[in-house]
């Protein structure tokens, strides 16, 4: 019990030493995003002060990779109703879906949208100025794993006041005892637009989100399914990514990146993208190269794996595109003397 109760004082000590380091680019944090979490509490319920600091601790006000590369400030991941941009980040797992935003105001609106969720419905119960109630009722939900997420985030509210954000007070400055350190940069993000630019346009009626099977038949209707050497592809259209196609097919990317030989490849309209795994033959005995053909489009359009091809030739593996023509193998026969 004692053993218990000592690493529980030393985490809470811990969070107290890093928010006083990190206090000035938490100030400039605040200041930079305290309009928009003001208008999440008159738009969607929820405390300010609440927003602010799940914000402040979930994004390292500003400075997480999240931040930084998908304006992702809360760690949202992706779930299956996501539509929207994607980036992949070892969290909990390796490679997970995180959700990617134009900017981070669309992320601070998103937060609020997400916890208008079932799962967050008894957050409602309680009033916007219980902070200490907000806290610990998200913690009871689900939103962390972080045994001590309740009381971090009621820590950061009263070392910096955001209960004071809704009635205009200003933000306090908590005493910073970092005279001997050198002081971190500012946080490296873009100032929130003016309050009268936000959209304070009623939210539309709730839609029950699709199912990956309705989220796969409706990305099959804008991109018909065909098939080559009895392998099911689509053509690729513009703005098309193997991302966002493995998303809306219910894969995982590195799975449909396989099936086309692109691992590294980037995607360009008009490609063919094969929606299981291509052969090892091909339909035609043999195809005819000709110079400037690429290996890679060649074997798409014939529905084999180029390295079941190269293994049936002989080829050297550096070759992307060939300079001459040629005679080239897909299945393997008896020696018509030709080859």
């Amino acid at each position: 019990m004692k053993k218990q109760l000592l690493i529980l004082l030393l985490a809470v000590f811990s969070v107290a030493a890093q928010g006083q380091l990190k206090s000035k680019t938490y100030l400039a944090y605040i200041d930079q995003w305290k309009e928009i979490a003001v208008f999440q509490q008159v738009d969607y319920g929820i405390p300010a002060s609440i927003t602010m600091a799940q914000a402040l601790l979930e994004s390292a006000a500003g400075q997480s990779e999240l931040a930084l590369n998908a304006n992702n400030h809360f760690g949202i991941k992706c779930n299956n109703d996501w539509m929207g941009g994607v980036y992949y980040y070892d969290d909990d797992s390796k490679g997970e879906c995180f959700r990617h935003y134009n900017d981070a105001a669309e992320s601070f609106k998103d937060h609020s949208l997400f916890l208008q969720r079932s799962r967050y419905a008894t957050c409602f119960e309680i009033a916007v100025e219980d902070y200490e109630g907000w806290a610990r009722r998200l913690k009871e939900c689900g939103y962390a794993t972080d045994p001590l997420y309740a009381e971090k985030l009621i820590k950061i509210i009263e070392d910096y006041r955001l209960d004071t954000l809704v009635n205009g007070a200003p933000v306090g400055k908590p005493e910073i005892k970092t005279e001997t350190k050198k002081p971190l940069k500012a946080a490296v993000v873009h100032r929130a637009e003016p309050i009268m630019k936000v959209n304070n346009d009623p939210e539309p009626e709730y839609e029950k989100p699709l199912t990956a099977k309705e989220e796969r038949e409706k990305f099959l209707l804008s991109h018909p399914k065909k098939r080559a050497n009895g392998v099911p592809y689509i053509d690729a259209r513009e703005g098309d990514t193997y991302a966002n196609i493995a998303f809306r097919l219910n894969m995982r990317e590195r799975d449909l990146r396989e099936y086309n030989d692109a691992l590294g490849r980037d995607l360009a309209e008009g490609d063919r993208v094969y929606m299981a795994s291509k052969k090892n033959v091909g339909i035609n005995t043999y195809v005819w190269t000709y110079p400037g053909l690429s290996f890679w489009k060649l074997c798409q359009e014939e529905g084999v794996h180029m390295e079941a091809v190269q293994k049936l030739n002989n080829m050297d593996p550096s070759i992307r595109v060939f300079r001459t023509r040629e005679k080239l193998y897909l299945k393997k026969v008896k020696d018509d003397g030709n080859r």
